[in-house]
Protein backbone atom coordinates (compact mmCIF):
# COMPACT_ATOMS: atom_id res chain seq x y z
CA UNK A 1 0.00 0.00 0.00
CA UNK A 2 1.34 3.45 -0.87
CA UNK A 3 1.73 6.04 1.89
CA UNK A 4 -1.05 8.27 0.54
CA UNK A 5 -3.46 5.29 0.55
CA UNK A 6 -2.44 4.43 4.13
CA UNK A 7 -3.03 8.02 5.27
CA UNK A 8 -6.41 8.15 3.53
CA UNK A 9 -7.53 4.82 5.02
CA UNK A 10 -6.51 5.69 8.59
CA UNK A 11 -9.61 6.12 10.70
CA UNK A 12 -10.34 6.44 14.41
CA UNK A 13 -12.77 3.53 14.45
CA UNK A 14 -14.38 2.60 17.76
CA UNK A 15 -16.09 -0.66 16.86
CA UNK A 16 -13.42 -3.24 17.59
CA UNK A 17 -13.14 -6.99 17.61
CA UNK A 18 -10.49 -9.00 19.40
CA UNK A 19 -7.36 -9.91 17.51
CA UNK A 20 -4.24 -11.84 18.35
CA UNK A 21 -1.31 -9.72 19.52
CA UNK A 22 2.14 -11.18 18.91
CA UNK A 23 5.59 -10.01 19.92
CA UNK A 24 6.46 -9.85 16.21
CA UNK A 25 3.59 -7.40 15.64
CA UNK A 26 4.74 -5.29 18.59
CA UNK A 27 8.33 -5.24 17.33
CA UNK A 28 7.14 -4.22 13.86
CA UNK A 29 5.11 -1.32 15.28
CA UNK A 30 7.96 -0.23 17.55
CA UNK A 31 10.50 -0.40 14.72
CA UNK A 32 8.31 1.88 12.60
CA UNK A 33 8.05 4.42 15.42
CA UNK A 34 11.81 4.33 15.91
CA UNK A 35 12.35 5.63 12.37
CA UNK A 36 10.74 8.97 13.20
CA UNK A 37 12.78 12.16 13.30
CA UNK A 38 13.71 13.69 16.64
CA UNK A 39 15.82 16.60 17.82
CA UNK A 40 19.47 15.51 17.76
CA UNK A 41 18.15 11.94 17.42
CA UNK A 42 17.28 11.85 21.12
CA UNK A 43 14.23 9.64 20.49
CA UNK A 44 12.48 10.71 23.72
CA UNK A 45 9.52 8.35 23.41
CA UNK A 46 8.71 5.23 25.37
CA UNK A 47 5.95 2.86 24.27
CA UNK A 48 4.45 0.36 26.72
CA UNK A 49 2.52 -2.32 24.83
CA UNK A 50 -0.11 -3.76 27.18
CA UNK A 51 -1.75 -6.91 25.85
CA UNK A 52 -1.58 -9.52 28.63
CA UNK A 53 -5.17 -10.04 29.84
CA UNK A 54 -4.79 -9.21 33.53
CA UNK A 55 -2.69 -6.08 32.97
CA UNK A 56 -4.91 -4.96 30.07
CA UNK A 57 -8.03 -5.36 32.22
CA UNK A 58 -6.44 -3.28 34.98
CA UNK A 59 -5.30 -0.60 32.52
CA UNK A 60 -8.84 -0.30 31.14
CA UNK A 61 -9.94 0.98 34.58
CA UNK A 62 -8.08 4.21 33.71
CA UNK A 63 -10.39 4.94 30.76
CA UNK A 64 -12.96 7.74 30.90
CA UNK A 65 -16.64 6.82 30.55
CA UNK A 66 -16.70 8.27 27.01
CA UNK A 67 -14.20 5.61 26.02
CA UNK A 68 -16.35 2.62 27.04
CA UNK A 69 -15.92 1.34 23.48
CA UNK A 70 -12.21 0.80 24.23
CA UNK A 71 -13.08 -2.11 26.53
CA UNK A 72 -12.91 -4.23 23.35
CA UNK A 73 -9.26 -3.30 22.71
CA UNK A 74 -6.88 -6.18 22.13
CA UNK A 75 -4.00 -3.99 23.23
CA UNK A 76 -3.47 -0.53 24.65
CA UNK A 77 -0.21 1.25 23.93
CA UNK A 78 0.82 3.80 26.53
CA UNK A 79 2.94 6.55 24.98
CA UNK A 80 5.25 8.31 27.41
CA UNK A 81 7.99 10.91 27.33
CA UNK A 82 9.65 13.53 29.48
CA UNK A 83 11.02 16.95 28.77
CA UNK A 84 14.58 16.22 29.87
CA UNK A 85 14.92 13.34 27.39
CA UNK A 86 14.84 15.73 24.43
CA UNK A 87 15.96 19.19 23.29
CA UNK A 88 15.03 22.35 25.12
CA UNK A 89 16.30 25.22 22.99
CA UNK A 90 15.50 28.78 24.01
CA UNK A 91 12.50 27.48 25.95
CA UNK A 92 11.28 25.43 22.99
CA UNK A 93 10.49 21.97 24.30
CA UNK A 94 10.58 19.30 21.62
CA UNK A 95 9.68 16.14 23.53
CA UNK A 96 5.94 16.24 22.85
CA UNK A 97 6.43 17.09 19.17
CA UNK A 98 9.00 14.35 18.64
CA UNK A 99 6.92 11.79 20.56
CA UNK A 100 3.87 12.78 18.52
CA UNK A 101 5.72 12.17 15.26
CA UNK A 102 6.88 8.73 16.42
CA UNK A 103 3.30 7.94 17.47
CA UNK A 104 2.06 8.93 14.00
CA UNK A 105 4.59 6.56 12.40
CA UNK A 106 3.31 3.74 14.63
CA UNK A 107 -0.32 4.54 13.79
CA UNK A 108 0.40 4.59 10.06
CA UNK A 109 2.19 1.22 10.26
CA UNK A 110 -0.77 -0.24 12.17
CA UNK A 111 -3.11 1.07 9.47
CA UNK A 112 -0.95 -0.44 6.74
CA UNK A 113 -1.16 -3.81 8.52
CA UNK A 114 -4.98 -3.60 8.73
CA UNK A 115 -5.38 -2.60 12.38
CA UNK A 116 -7.09 0.26 14.17
CA UNK A 117 -4.74 2.37 16.29
CA UNK A 118 -6.90 5.06 17.88
CA UNK A 119 -5.15 7.61 20.14
CA UNK A 120 -7.26 8.94 23.00
CA UNK A 121 -7.09 11.67 25.63
CA UNK A 122 -9.79 10.31 27.96
CA UNK A 123 -7.92 8.45 30.69
CA UNK A 124 -6.54 8.97 34.18
CA UNK A 125 -2.75 9.31 33.80
CA UNK A 126 -2.05 8.42 37.44
CA UNK A 127 -3.89 5.12 37.12
CA UNK A 128 -2.04 4.43 33.85
CA UNK A 129 1.34 5.12 35.45
CA UNK A 130 0.49 2.89 38.41
CA UNK A 131 -0.63 -0.02 36.25
CA UNK A 132 2.38 0.07 33.92
CA UNK A 133 4.82 0.89 36.75
CA UNK A 134 6.02 4.06 35.03
CA UNK A 135 8.58 6.29 36.73
CA UNK A 136 6.93 9.34 38.29
CA UNK A 137 8.81 11.79 36.04
CA UNK A 138 7.41 10.29 32.82
CA UNK A 139 4.40 11.97 31.22
CA UNK A 140 1.64 9.87 29.68
CA UNK A 141 1.23 11.62 26.34
CA UNK A 142 -1.59 9.43 25.01
CA UNK A 143 -3.03 5.95 25.00
CA UNK A 144 -3.48 4.16 21.69
CA UNK A 145 -6.44 1.79 21.59
CA UNK A 146 -5.51 -1.11 19.32
CA UNK A 147 -7.53 -3.82 17.63
CA UNK A 148 -9.27 -4.90 14.47
CA UNK A 149 -12.20 -2.96 13.07
CA UNK A 150 -15.50 -4.80 13.10
CA UNK A 151 -18.31 -3.92 10.72
CA UNK A 152 -21.07 -4.16 13.34
CA UNK A 153 -21.32 -0.87 15.19
CA UNK A 154 -20.64 -1.24 18.90
CA UNK A 155 -23.89 -0.56 20.82
CA UNK A 156 -22.04 1.47 23.50
CA UNK A 157 -21.30 4.25 20.97
CA UNK A 158 -23.26 7.49 21.25
CA UNK A 159 -24.97 9.01 18.21
CA UNK A 160 -21.99 11.12 17.11
CA UNK A 161 -19.62 8.18 17.52
CA UNK A 162 -21.97 5.96 15.48
CA UNK A 163 -22.14 8.57 12.72
CA UNK A 164 -18.34 8.93 12.73
CA UNK A 165 -18.06 5.16 12.47
CA UNK A 166 -20.15 5.16 9.29
CA UNK A 167 -18.65 8.21 7.60
CA UNK A 168 -15.30 9.92 8.16
CA UNK A 169 -15.85 13.17 10.07
CA UNK A 170 -15.55 16.29 7.96
CA UNK A 171 -12.01 17.63 7.68
CA UNK A 172 -11.29 21.36 7.82
CA UNK A 173 -10.84 23.15 4.51
CA UNK A 174 -7.36 24.26 3.39
CA UNK A 175 -8.02 27.90 4.31
CA UNK A 176 -8.99 26.94 7.87
CA UNK A 177 -5.59 25.44 8.72
CA UNK A 178 -3.09 26.59 6.09
CA UNK A 179 -1.70 30.00 5.17
CA UNK A 180 0.57 31.18 2.39
CA UNK A 181 3.61 33.28 3.28
CA UNK A 182 2.16 34.80 6.47
CA UNK A 183 -0.31 33.97 9.20
CA UNK A 184 -3.94 34.31 8.14
CA UNK A 185 -7.28 34.18 9.92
Amino acid sequence: MELSAIMESRRAYRSLEKTEITENLIKTLAASASLSASCYNHQPWKFVFVYEDTVLKELKTALAKGNAWAQNASMIIAVLSKETDDCVLDYRKYYLFDTGMATAFLILKATELGYVAHPIAGYNPEIVKGVIKSPEDMEVVTLIIFGKHKEDIDPVLNEKQRNDEIKRPQRKSFSEYACLNKYCL
